[in-house]
């Protein structure tokens, strides 16, 4: 555990410079233009180069030195960062070139988090996946605590430039401890693979699914998952900006809120070591989440949002850490990385998909309808109120309460419910060879 700690540490800190730059960037991005479709694109920038590159990363990840491509991910993004705050220092950022970093961080970042994610069964005993894979929610959580907050404090005093010159720090701090350690490597049969058909490789992950129905339906459970999450998340800070005017402060307070909830979640599950029943974790992170965030978009004011914030971050860890443990429990070493690559892919692709139906939703639909005088007033402005932020509101709601039926469905699927008994451990090699024996 004390290599996969080392690595834990540095990349903590990089999340931290990294999260206080995106927050920074919406910002400035909001302010110039107003609209969800603009912070919409930055996140579709960076998915449809990250969809494109998934299922050949996860081969890269399978046959390369992963310690190399994580130090190469961080570079990368160091280098974006610097990109960026030249343009910016020279009066000369502009949204294209959000957009173009947000697509080269978006493919390497891709190919970081798989090597990462791929290494953690090389690095810590398997009785160990939990809490690993828990500690690996602190990353995101625990800048969100500290991030936020105090981008939202130092926009306004070193502005942009600043904060990038902060996270170039912390890219500098993640990149040494990686080369500080040693992560064991795999050993390639470069016979058998040489023997096999690139484009069967590239495609291996999605049929060694196939040839695990109940793998496959528990995957399918969380893109629907993400599918509705992303939905919400897409609107969530522009929903918050428009309902605050602007209020730099109150949407750093809900997304500190957000981290804490996920770090106490982390510590809970990492003492309590998850529930015996992965996929009941899994389940009920989902149900949890959806009735948190529903109440969440029924709010309107910072004493409602910062409790069901909270609540609904509480879900995450608990959900995440239980589909990676199983993933990791079910799945051979050196077919990790395809596999890994496969279930992400496959919820970029949903998750891209969102990303765009939620922007276009909010700016063509239900803002519009939202307004005074607007077709949905009639409705449901005794809920949401009228105004900017209304629209987005109802929007939020609905995607939360499609989290919470794709949990409560969960458990109607025996092939979900049972996902941990029906699934064999490393029994076989391939596809083919699974047919026969599930």
């Amino acid at each position: 555990m004390r290599t996969f700690f080392i690595i834990w540490f540095g990349q903590f800190i990089s999340s931290i410079g990294s999260s206080m730059t995106n927050f920074a960037i919406k910002l400035w991005v909001w302010e110039l233009t107003s609209q969800v479709t603009t912070l919409a694109l930055l996140s579709l920038f960076t998915l449809i180069p990250s969809i494109l590159i998934t299922l050949i990363s996860g081969l890269i990840v399978d046959r390369v030195n992963r310690k190399i491509l994580m130090i190469i991910g961080d570079a990368v993004a160091a280098i974006s960062t610097v990109f960026i705050c030249y343009f910016y220092l020279n009066n000369q950022l502009e949204t294209w070139h959000l957009y173009l970093t947000s697509a080269v961080n978006g493919a390497f970042g891709e190919i970081q988090s798989l090597a990462y994610s791929a290494s953690i069964s090389m690095l810590v005993p398997k009785q160990q996946y939990t809490r690993a894979t828990s500690m690996n929610s602190t990353i995101h959580y625990g800048s969100i605590i500290i991030a936020p907050g105090l981008a939202g404090v130092l926009y306004y005093i070193i502005h942009l430039s600043g904060i990038l010159v902060i996270d170039l720090v912390s890219f500098t701090i993640a990149i040494a401890t990686i080369f500080t350690v040693h992560i064991p490597q795999l050993n390639i049969n470069n016979k058998s693979h040489n023997a096999i058909n690139f484009w069967q490789e590239i495609i291996f992950g999605f049929r060694y699914l196939v040839a695990r129905p109940s793998l496959l339906a528990m995957i399918a459970t969380g893109s629907l998952f993400w599918f509705f999450h992303d939905i919400g998340a897409t609107l969530s800070s522009a929903m918050i900006l428009a309902r605050t005017n602007n209020n730099a402060t109150v949407l750093g307070s809900i997304s500190s809120a957000a981290g804490l909830g996920g770090v106490i979640g982390t510590i809970i599950l990492s003492i309590w070591g998850g529930s015996q029943r992965r996929i009941n974790g899994f389940l009920l992170g989902m149900i949890g989440a959806g009735i948190s965030k529903t109440v969440f978009g029924f709010a309107q004011g910072l004493m409602i949002w910062l409790p069901a914030q909270f609540c609904s971050s509480l879900n995450f860890p608990m959900l995440t850490s239980s589909s990676t443990a199983i993933l990791l429990s079910k799945v051979r070493p050196d077919f990790q990385g395809r596999v890994f690559a496969t279930e992400s892919s496959i919820q970029q692709i949903v998750s891209a998909i969102a990303v765009f139906i939620s922007a276009l939703l909010a700016d063509r639909i239900f803002e519009p309808a939202m307004m005074p005088g607007g077709n949905l007033t009639a409705l449901f402005s005794g809920l949401f109120g009228t105004g900017k932020g209304a629209g987005m509101a109802l929007l939020y709601v609905i995607s939360s309460l499609g989290l919470l039926l794709v949990g409560l469905s969960g458990y109607t699927n025996p092939k979900v419910r049972n996902v941990e008994y029906i699934v064999p451990d490393y029994d076989v090699e391939s596809p083919q060879a699974a047919k026969t024996s599930s």
